[in-house]
């Protein structure tokens, strides 16, 4: 069942729905034909939920026989040796040698995954192990460890709740409740009191939550937080029995499916999928990457836990989550690669791009098989179309279950065939998440950006220590047949310095990071209000929000105009006022305004009044590019006069070429305006601990690529204009001299780009009042695109990058237009000299709204 993202939850069965509306639950009457406890909760097959949950991690005797499937269970065979040599060289204060416990909260978590990867290598049907298999002297091990942890060091709640909730109320819980499900019967011989008193126990530690329960109101528990919680729970009431628990957890399960509407929200929460795609974790994170990634994955899972148990019709909620795959991860994915606009601190992190799509993979696997039809073979000519263009392949030995892997197998053996989700040429409008994504054969360009309703960058634990110009302005573009773990991931930000973020406008200063400011992982203040995972902490520290509204703009069909003005974050502005302590410490933004217009061939990038502020000197950067320090890197130009240009001169160049061999790539710059940019290439050698406390202390060597234009403080502020052409060759961009790009506006009330060879004329009106450009009159701000073709017809986009409008008006001047075809909302008129369009933008959250034209006869 394939469902829009508009009408999911009213296209849920109404068991489903009885079970999301949490108001009803008391007191209310289920649907027919559902089973219930006394106390009116629907109840299913318990049995058939713990056989399901044993299969996906464990696999089946059919599955674990195949031979594509025998290296992931030579995999967990051998992690299972390393955990019992771990265990024999335990000191006294270990369970596991390495794993301090008592005050390591990693530790401690650690070790109880440690005791699930043990547990799980024991029950692998279809296996031959005598070593491990089934093997009764390995399962009491776990289960004595199991036993000694509660007794030592979790079940006294005085000592234990230390280091990260998370650890407390999802992680720990999660490597419990799946070791519960696969030892259940040998618990039950050795401690039968285990599950009840681990699940007491896991319930006080829900601190967040109200009551031992989940709590839909509390801010933790929201999102990927919340399926990982109710899960956990689903699990915990099979192995009790506890029909109501079951039933209570699945209901607060299902809450994960709503589309959130930012204009009518539940419980107050901003966490989960937009109508757009976008996807938002504590808050105001851009997360499809990481968080939503782990949501994708459980929920899922989920789906495939109670197929058949009756406790909901799981099948009919597939639908739902496969729109997420098409609109919020498929864009976000470059030929295996996730993008770093949507990964918070997890971009400091050593994992790779790649293998986070290895994950989405193999939940799209497991999706497809909830899917019917036309909707099961795009799923799966997705998964061949991903391990098709990957440059480094799909491992399915990192996925989670033996049945994904079985099931793998057989798509990539099928006949369906390879084939992305969306076109080669589209265009993404992420407005919900100050995020854009413009994509054509051989390039995508990701564009990350900020707003009141957006945090700046995210930081915490440790992670990310050098976020701050992130959600500034920051591109990436990726280009076509390249290992992108060359070009960007973890060694793009530990060599590229965080002021030189490609499209970033920054002050030149020196920053410190939380560590060193604080000497903690955090800004320690409980009197003001600044604890660990306090409100005030994550508002000024962890994820401070911009202060601006203007932040998104308008798509139309494959083509898009993004704006952005740039504004301090909620921290700074708050310390101006006198509302923060005296030590802490904010910083500054610089100014710019900035409009992006994307293209077929090229992406044209307004800037207007940069000014560093508060008598700082100031840099845009026009891109960085990393390379290996063996790659031959050429850079060529041509001057205004037509010849060449040298890196040794002083004349400002027509265009540059950047050029590395070894990856095969090239990308090309012309200069339309503004002062003579900065040309830089040097070999940079730092260490990825500076970007994250917890990597090793490892040396990367690149050459770094950087274009800018740095400003002296005591300058006047510029703006400048250029295009960014990917894969360009020489003689392209020597074209550009005639166009077809022309600027028409850069101001900081009004930027606005003509493309001839297209018809488009694209414009973003930041201030209120009306704006004139080309025959066109805009009540701003406002983001607007118009498209003319040659048959008399005319396409307009208009959108509230704001999101505070009611209505939007734009007027097209000259012979007078009638309507083909237009959004709701859209009201088009004749006026004196031309037409005019009154766009209602209530309620729209930043979404184009559009019209097709013609002229009158």
């Amino acid at each position: 069942m394939e469902l829009s993202r508009r009408t999911a939850l009213s296209a849920i069965p109404a068991a489903a729905l009885w079970a999301v509306s949490a108001p009803a639950r008391a007191g209310a009457t289920p649907p027919p034909g559902s089973a219930t406890t006394a106390s009116g909760t629907p109840t299913g097959d318990a049995g058939t939920l713990l056989r399901n949950t044993a299969a996906i991690f464990a696999g089946t005797a059919e599955s674990n026989a195949r031979p594509e499937v025998a290296p992931k269970i030579a995999s967990l065979r051998a992690t299972a040796y390393a955990r019992l040599a771990a265990m024999e060289a335990a000191g006294p204060d270990e369970l596991f040698a390495g794993l301090p416990l008592g005050t390591s909260d990693t530790g401690l978590s650690t070790t109880y995954q440690y005791l699930y990867e043990t547990a799980l290598a024991t029950c692998l049907p279809g296996t031959d192990d005598s070593d491990l298999r089934d093997s009764p002297t390995v399962r009491r091990r776990v289960v004595d460890g199991l036993a000694r942890l509660h007794d030592e060091y979790f079940g006294d709640r005085t000592k234990g709740y230390y280091g990260n909730w998370f650890h407390w109320e999802i992680g720990i819980p999660g490597h419990v409740s799946r070791t519960l499900v696969l030892l259940r019967d040998d618990i039950a011989v050795q401690r039968p009191d285990l599950a009840a008193t681990y699940t007491a126990t896991m319930d006080a530690y829900l601190r967040n939550g109200k009551d031992g329960d989940v709590d839909l109101d509390s801010r933790f528990h929201t999102g990927a937080n919340l399926a990982d919680i109710t899960t956990n729970r689903m699990l915990q009431g099979a192995v009790l029995g506890d029909e109501a628990r079951i039933g209570k957890a699945v209901a607060d399960h299902l809450t994960v499916f709503a589309t959130i509407d930012p204009y009518d929200l539940r419980h107050g929460v901003t966490d989960g999928f937009y109508a757009d795609g976008s996807f938002v974790q504590h808050a105001s994170v851009a997360y499809t990457g990481s968080y939503g990634k782990g949501l994708l994955t459980r929920i899922v899972q989920t789906l495939k836990i109670l197929d058949g148990t009756g406790y909901v019709p799981a099948d009919d909620l597939a639908g739902v989550v496969r729109t997420w795959v098409t609109d919020g991860f498929a864009p976000l994915v470059f030929e295996g690669w996730m993008m770093e606009i949507v990964k918070g601190r997890a971009v400091s992190r050593p994992g790779t791009g790649y293998a986070d799509v290895t994950a989405v993979v193999e939940a799209v696997v497991d999706l497809s098989a909830h899917t019917a039809g036309d909707g099961a073979a795009a799923l799966e000519g997705y998964v061949k179309h991903v391990r098709e263009t990957s440059k480094a392949g799909l491992d399915p030995v990192s996925f989670v279950s033996p049945l994904s892997i079985a099931r793998y197998a057989d798509i990539l053996n099928s006949a369906t065939p390879a084939e992305d989700l969306g076109p080669a040429a589209s265009h993404a409008a992420f407005n919900a998440m100050d995020r854009t994504v413009h994509r054509r054969p051989g390039y995508a360009f990701a564009l990350a950006r900020s707003s009141d309703r957006i945090s700046t960058y995210e930081y915490m634990n440790g992670e990310n220590l050098m976020p701050w110009f992130q959600g500034a302005g920051a591109h990436y573009l990726y280009l076509s047949g390249v290992d992108q773990r060359q070009a960007y991931g973890l060694d793009h930000f530990t060599v590229v310095p965080p002021h030189r973020l490609a499209g970033v406008t920054a002050p030149v200063e020196v920053r410190r990071t939380v560590p060193e400011l604080y000497g903690t992982l955090w800004y320690d203040n409980p009197e003001r209000g600044f604890t660990a995972s306090s409100e005030a902490q994550n508002t000024y520290v962890y994820f401070p929000r911009g202060t601006g509204s203007f932040s998104g703009g308008a798509r139309l069909g494959a083509y898009g105009v993004a704006g952005h003005v740039q504004s301090d974050d909620a921290a700074y502005t708050a310390q101006q006022a006198g509302e923060l302590p005296d030590d802490f410490v904010a910083y500054r933004a610089a100014h710019a305004t900035t409009s992006w217009f994307m293209f077929d061939d090229e992406i044209v990038v307004l800037t207007a009044g940069v000014t560093g502020r508060s008598g700082r000197a100031v840099t845009t950067t026009v891109d960085t590019r990393i390379a290996d320090p063996s790659s031959t890197v050429t850079l060529s130009g041509a001057l205004h006069d037509g010849t060449a240009w040298q890196r040794t001169g002083t004349a400002p160049p027509a265009w540059l070429r950047y050029a590395d061999t070894g990856q095969g790539t090239a990308v090309g710059y012309v200069f339309l305006s503004g002062p003579a940019p900065t040309v830089a290439l040097d070999t940079l050698t730092r260490s990825r601990r500076l970007v994250r406390v917890a990597n090793p202390d490892t040396a990367v060597t690149k050459k770094v690529f950087t274009l800018s234009y740095d400003r002296a403080a005591a300058e006047p502020p510029a703006s400048m204009a250029h295009i960014i052409v990917p894969n360009a060759s020489e003689t392209q961009l020597a074209s550009y001299r005639q166009g077809p790009p022309a600027v028409r506006a850069n101001t900081v009330r009004l930027q606005a780009v003509a493309h001839a060879g297209l018809g488009i004329l694209a414009a973003n009106a930041f201030s209120p009042g009306t704006h004139h450009v080309s025959g066109l009159s805009i009540d701003g701000p406002a983001s607007v695109l118009l498209r003319r073709t040659p048959d008399g017809t005319c396409a307009v986009s208009v959108s509230d990058p704001t999101t505070t409008r009611g209505t939007v008006s734009v007027t097209l001047h000259g012979r007078p237009l009638r309507t083909r075809s237009a959004d709701a909302g859209v009201r088009v008129r004749h006026v004196p000299g031309g037409t005019r369009l009154d766009v209602t933008t209530d309620r729209s959250y930043g979404r184009s709204l559009t019209a097709e034209l013609e002229y009158m006869p």
